[in-house]
């Protein structure tokens, strides 16, 4: 009678026992294990529940909101990483951007470009392709302003007859933009028109005044420069006629002779 309370006794000392020494083990390294209940058997799952000394538990842990919240800014992130690190060339990605600009460093004006069309996609597509062109040959760009528009109506009969009084109204509106270029070189300036009308978009039409700084003295070097521009026009000059120049009387006596001779057949 006396044995089975002391059985009693000790199966009940014995998970606690256990426990102790489970907790002095786990006690240094609580960063170890997160949210962890140790227990030393079977029967001591009931006790180990009522004890708070078996369960170890951290406060190191976010919430699970938070941690998805960070997920998806990561995800985000890595997502505006991947789109702003492109994989296309540097020049075929500049088509997607806007037009680079080049700084004026005096900012007086050599050329106004004005540019003229009935449709604003044409307009706006060449107004680009002229800033691009003039940054890559080095000339400050300005714009493209837009200029008032300039709208065209006439009234005209509908038919004709006895139908002459009844009408009808045609408008016509003509949309314009100014690009300005700033410190130009005039020969560049040139290259740059020459380049704009070579490789030049349906339906648009280009107007340019030109602004060229020279030395004083113009007119008399406008006039010693008269016998040169001659000498380069007679050359032109002979292309003119649809017969070669002929030079002296005699040769033009020969010339009169032949063509007789070639219309009337030889006789």
């Amino acid at each position: 009678m006396i044995i089975r309370p002391a059985v009693r006794s000790l199966q009940g000392r014995a998970p606690l026992a256990t426990l102790r020494s489970a907790q002095a083990v786990f006690q240094p390294l609580p960063q170890l294990r997160r949210n962890a209940s140790v227990t030393a058997g079977p029967d001591a799952a009931s006790e180990a529940s009522s004890t708070p000394i078996a369960k170890i538990t951290t406060t190191t842990e976010p919430p699970k909101d938070e941690n998805k919240a960070k997920a998806a800014a990561v995800a985000t992130e890595s997502e505006e990483q991947e789109v702003i690190m492109s994989r296309m060339p540097r020049s075929l990605e500049a088509l997607y951007l806007q037009p680079l600009r080049r700084e004026a460093e005096y900012g007086v004006p050599s050329c106004d470009l004005q540019l003229r069309s009935y449709s604003i996609r044409n307009l706006e597509f060449f107004c680009d392709f002229a800033l691009r062109a003039a940054y890559y040959l080095g000339l400050p760009a300005f714009g493209p302003v837009p200029l008032p528009r300039m709208i065209e109506r006439w009234t005209v009969p509908k038919s004709h007859f006895i139908f002459k009084k009844s009408q009808e109204n045609f408008e016509r509106v003509t949309l314009r933009r100014l690009i300005q270029i700033k410190d130009g070189h005039p020969e560049t300036v040139q290259l740059w028109l020459a380049f704009l009308q070579k490789h030049a978009y349906y339906g648009i039409g280009m107007k340019a005044n030109v602004w060229e700084f020279s030395k004083l003295g113009v007119s008399k070097a406008m006039d010693e420069s008269k016998g040169e521009v001659e000498k380069l026009l007679e050359t032109r000059w002979e292309h003119l006629s649809h017969v070669s120049d002929l030079k002296g009387v005699g040769n033009f006596e020969d010339f009169l002779a032949k063509e007789r001779l070639r219309i009337s057949g030889g006789r």
